[in-house]
């Protein structure tokens, strides 16, 4: 829920200065510069210490950005420790965080953090709330705010209708939500299934109505994979106070008759179109988001539970375009029959609860899925899923500004 989380505020804040570096002039001076302390609890409680202090020793990168992390925070926070089995990544999140929250850019400090209680609020993780609610108050923050959205600017307030489409059913916004801004399986079973794949693909390929069809047939089943209901629970006052609308969450796009259009990633990618759009309205962000994109789906060892040498990028490619078709993304050069052939149904399960409604993640769910994995692949795929809804929600946004600046 955490890692969910933490996409999530990043991206409704990138979104936002998006929008604020558009149309607001440049040169703003912010309140200060502060290295967010977070307020964690010890190591997470998804890895063994164990195993942590394990791979720690072993890793050179790592020790360096603990040592970073804690000269600066003056702990380690839980995120740390979930991510430190892929220091690479963990390099590029903290390094586009401290970018987001710290570094110069077109709203104070104190809005930036406002903006991130909201984000983490709207999935109800406390967790990440106290973490930005102790930094809104050392950067001079109006305690007053944290009383309710409706104490907080108008500004913010118009950003929460943002914010909760973002966090739930992004393929809604449109242009005129810009302007009113502004205003597991068994292992040796996953793998025979992977080779067999491949060797179908050396002999013959798909037309594109086949693989339109296959999209289509896909993108419905989607819609009835249910996120887990383990620990379904309204929202508490003391996070519910800072999002309205409690009752708005995640709905499959394609039930009771409600059509939305296929986004075609050929007409409008973050490769061609998002990337540039980001580095054009709000400089060098697009490069940091763009490289922790890259480093979480090209990340690998090449391995799988107990097996080396293993080619991992079938399998990669089939969890990320998993979550786009979720969301009405399709790629056109590629077979979403693999989709079916790779991941059970149990996975998908796990996979949407985690993407759709990330406050409903529990351990006994983490535990429960790949079970023969080690825990950091099991981290990789969560990585692999917080990127891949972050990617989504910016193409639908970033789409949105571009009609409306055109």
């Amino acid at each position: 829920m955490r890692l969910a989380a933490t996409a999530s505020h990043n991206q409704a804040y990138a979104v936002q200065g998006l929008l604020c570096n558009h149309c607001t002039s440049r040169g703003r001076k912010e309140l200060g510069i502060r290295i967010p302390r977070p307020l964690g609890h010890g190591p997470s409680r998804f890895i063994p210490e164990k195993e942590i202090l394990q791979v720690g020793n072993e890793d050179a990168q790592m020790h360096t950005l603990f040592a970073d992390s804690f000269a600066t925070l003056g702990r380690l926070d839980n995120i740390t420790l979930v991510m430190v089995f892929h220091p690479q990544y963990l390099g590029s999140s903290l390094k586009t965080q401290h970018y987001l929250l710290q570094m110069d850019g077109p709203l104070p400090l104190h809005y930036r953090h406002y903006i991130g209680i909201m984000a983490a609020a709207r999935h109800q993780c406390s967790y990440l709330v106290n973490l930005h609610v102790n930094d809104f108050l050392h950067v001079g923050g109006d305690p007053k705010w944290l009383n309710g959205l409706e104490n907080a600017p108008h500004k913010l307030q118009n950003l929460g209708e943002l914010n909760k489409i973002l966090a739930h059913r992004p393929w809604l916004i449109t242009k005129e939500h810009i302007e009113t801004t502004e205003s597991f399986c068994e292992v040796e079973a996953l793998m025979e299934k992977m080779k067999k794949l491949q060797e179908c693909r050396d002999e013959e390929e798909a037309s594109q109505e086949e693989m339109a069809t296959r999209f289509e047939r896909e993108k419905r089943e989607s819609m009835f994979v249910c996120c887990s209901e383990d620990e379904e629970s309204a929202p508490t006052r003391d996070v519910s106070r800072h999002f309205e609308d409690t009752s708005y969450g995640y709905k499959d796009f394609s039930r009771h008759g409600m059509h939305v259009p296929t986004f075609r990633v050929q007409d409008y990618s973050w490769e061609d179109h998002g990337y540039s759009l980001v580095n054009r309205l709000y400089p060098d962000v697009g490069q940091l988001i763009d490289e922790k994109f890259h480093i979480a789906y090209d990340l690998t060892y090449n391995t799988m539970a107990m097996h080396k040498d293993v080619d991992t990028s079938m399998l990669r490619r089939a969890i990320w375009n998993y979550i786009h078709c979720m969301f009405g993304i399709r790629y056109d050069d590629y077979d979403y029959g693999e989709i079916n052939q790779l991941l059970d149904r149990s996975f998908k399960v796990y996979i949407k609860t985690v993407v759709c409604t990330p406050e409903k993640t529990t351990k006994r769910m983490y535990d429960s899925f790949w079970r023969q994995f080690k825990h950091s692949e099991k981290v990789h795929v969560n990585l692999l899923l917080i990127e891949a809804r972050m990617q989504a929600e910016l193409l639908y946004a970033l789409r949105a500004i571009t009609h409306y600046m055109t």
